[in-house]
């Protein structure tokens, strides 16, 4: 099955990346010392590579945090909270060295930015994975997933209509990454325990906060997170995108339509966790986040190509391949309803399923999409030199 048309491939042929940044710690900090960094990589290293080996870089903290707390509710070694730091810091600045290096290289292509947004998207899962387990969180690493791939997805979704990347002064790629890979600096310094305790008594300078101070610190800072940064990115992303289907006279419902995979995502782990009689997210958070994650890519995935090949504007129907997998085990789990809280197949089995299904789907389009820019274009992934025709 092919995903990209005769359309597709002419608008390939013309695509031109358009973003802009308007953090000032990007601009006045982290680009000059990007922009020396990249003199540290050689120039037949391709872009593409340096991304790859960024998002190993996640993956080797995301591993750390499986092997030192499975459950994601117990204390790792203080070392690994420094790694897990580290390893972000190498992750955003390999992230945004490549760009840097395919405009060195003259090696720019839509290739380079689905293959970077599309690691970007999985990253999501797997720096939540390591944050869960520096925050001792348990089955709230989920929801650490879920407000960092709104806003992910919204940008996506808003980058679609606007043909313009846009990031706000505050954003997450920037002062998000930061805070979180000081977070994990801090928390070797102080233990994971500080997560646990009440938000009061983490930060006592802020104990007359009423409710808020006495939840867990975690929870405290998701609360605070969903109300000063997602709630207000995603209300941006609807504006933004409201202004040019307005300006373009086309149906504000069809771009929101765009949104109902991820909805339909959401809504149905939540209802496979409520009526699972094994606590999925509490007993195996990380096959959740991994499984969901592999989903969120392909959905991020696919509108990102959408936008590269100049699709019609609306909702893709095969997006909802990665869905299809969760009438399955929702109904697996009804059968415990039936059968005296046992279900027909056990949760652990269902869950790793789920992650086969939706690592398989992921890989089937990642491998498929890039054979056929790579044949459209005439160019390689993994290398700067381009085809002989």
């Amino acid at each position: 099955m092919g995903y990209i048309g005769a359309h597709g491939v002419a608008s390939l042929h013309r695509y031109k990346y358009s973003g802009v940044d308007h953090s000032y710690l990007a601009k006045y900090v982290l680009q000059p010392f990007w922009r020396n960094c990249v003199n540290i990589f050689p120039l037949w290293m391709p872009p593409n590579m340096i991304t790859l080996m960024g998002f190993v870089f996640l993956g080797i903290s995301a591993s750390l945090g499986y092997i030192y707390s499975p459950r994601l509710d117990s204390p790792p070694p203080r070392w690994v909270h420094v790694a897990h730091g580290l390893l972000l810091f190498l992750y955003q600045t390999f992230d945004a060295v490549d760009g840097k290096q395919a405009r060195r290289t003259n090696s720019s292509s839509p290739l380079g930015e689905l293959f970077d947004h599309g690691c970007d998207a999985l990253a999501c899962a797997l720096e939540a994975l390591a944050f869960g387990s520096t925050s001792m969180c348990g089955k709230y690493t989920f929801w650490f997933w879920v407000i960092s791939a709104v806003p992910f997805y919204g940008a996506t979704w808003e980058h679609y209509f606007t043909n313009t990347l846009i990031l706000p002064a505050v954003n997450g790629p920037t002062e998000g990454l930061m805070l979180i890979y000081v977070g994990h600096c801090f928390t070797a310094i102080v233990g994971a325990e500080w997560w646990d305790q009440q938000f009061g008594k983490s930060l006592p300078f802020l104990n007359w906060i009423p409710i808020l101070s006495e939840v867990p610190t975690y929870g405290a800072v998701l609360y605070l997170m969903i109300a000063f940064a997602v709630i207000p990115t995603v209300t941006f992303n609807v504006h933004n995108v409201y202004k040019v289907v307005q300006a373009r006279k086309g149906s504000m419902l069809l771009a929101l339509a765009m949104l109902y995979p991820f909805v339909v995502l959401m809504a149905g782990i939540l209802i496979w966790d409520y009526l699972s009689p094994f606590n999925i997210m509490v007993n195996y958070p990380h096959m959740v986040v991994m499984g969901t994650g592999l989903a969120f890519g392909f959905l991020v995935g696919r509108m990102i190509l959408a936008h590269l090949c100049d699709e019609p504007k609306g909702l893709k129907t095969n997006m909802c391949m990665s869905l299809l997998y969760l009438p399955f085990a929702i109904a697996n789990t009804l059968t415990a309803r039936l059968n005296d809280g046992i279900p027909l197949v056990e949760e652990n089995w269902v869950l790793l399923g789920y992650c086969v299904y939706t690592g398989a789907l992921y890989l089937h389009f990642a491998t498929s999409v890039i054979h056929e820019i790579t044949t459209a274009l005439g160019i390689y992934c993994f290398r700067i030199t381009r085809k002989e025709a």
